[in-house]
């Protein structure tokens, strides 16, 4: 097969993106991810099949949807409609007649050739500013042949490669693939392999056997870490990181403060949210957070 026919599932392209990684970017999301995170984004970007999501304050109650479903996965309830995700194929006949367009598709079939073309549209941006494109998701793990053969296409037009990414793959597939990367943006949820266990469903070991591999390599590595309330913001939780940065070869992180971005999409996919009302932290929220990173010789910034 040519490399540039590979597909996967992508469920968004955003540009002029200032946030994952340097200058001016296209971040590529995928479908798919091997952690189920409480507070995460994209709810949407777990699952790698194609999802359809329903918006209750458009909804005009019609029923039109669960007629047209051929797998009959939409059933019109009293509460409203609801989507059996196991029969839901992803077709998107429901959403194409839906007269209030409150239902749609997340997630597309796309080529390397027709991703590459889209990520092209702004290479002058990325020649200005230092920038280029980054995969996300979900994981771009998930999707290897796929990844490295959208990487390889954009290198060969001189285009800056990033992978914002959780780290979890087997360590021969995780080696081949950010192998063809020039920067990974490496999640780091949880210090405490129990703590990582409750709020992410996996290990941390893999992960952080990865990414001291990835930086011993000589691999431009940077941690990421997204800081979440009640989970891992305490000035001991900014310690235990410390330490584990240190035990992998790092010397700086960035710090994301939790927001509420993705809230409304759990409403939309009839998921229950940990974080419902839990208000969002702000840069000066984690200043002494930030202090402690520092005092352990750890560069901190947002």
């Amino acid at each position: 097969m040519n490399p540039n026919d590979q597909t996967s599932i992508v469920f968004n392209i955003q540009k002029f993106s200032l946030h994952d990684g340097p200058g001016i970017r296209t971040v590529v999301f995928l479908k798919g991810c091997p952690l189920k995170c409480k507070w995460c984004a994209n709810p949407e970007s777990q699952s790698p099949r194609i999802q359809i999501l329903w918006d209750k304050e458009k909804c005009l109650g019609c029923g039109a949807c669960a007629a047209s479903c051929p797998q009959g996965a939409v059933l019109k309830t009293d509460s409203g409609i609801r989507i059996d995700s196991k029969t839901c194929s992803g077709c998107g006949i429901c959403a194409a007649g839906c007269p209030a367009q409150a239902l749609r598709a997340e997630g597309e079939v796309k080529t390397v050739r027709e991703v590459l073309n889209v990520c092209l549209q702004d290479r002058d941006f990325y020649e200005e500013s230092g920038g280029g494109v980054t995969l996300s998701g979900g994981e771009a793990l998930v999707h290897p042949d796929f990844s490295m053969a959208l990487a390889d296409a954009l290198q060969k037009q001189n285009i800056h490669v990033a992978m914002e990414t959780t780290g979890f793959a087997a360590p021969g597939l995780f080696d081949r693939v950010t192998g063809h990367m020039d920067l990974l943006l490496f999640d780091v949820k949880h210090w405490d392999e129990a703590k990582h266990l409750e709020g992410t469903g996996v290990s941390n070991r893999l992960i952080l056997d990865n990414m001291k591999r990835a930086i011993a390599s000589g691999m431009r590595v940077l941690p990421r870490l997204p800081v979440i309330p009640g989970y891992n913001n305490t000035l001991a939780d900014a310690k235990g990181f410390a330490a584990r940065l240190k035990e992998a070869g790092a010397c700086e992180i960035q710090l994301l403060p939790f927001h509420q971005f993705g809230e409304k999409k759990y409403d939309e996919l009839g998921k229950p949210y940990a974080y419902t009302d839990v208000p969002a932290l702000h840069e000066e929220d984690l200043k002494d957070f930030r202090q402690v990173l520092l005092d352990q010789g750890i560069r901190a910034f947002f």
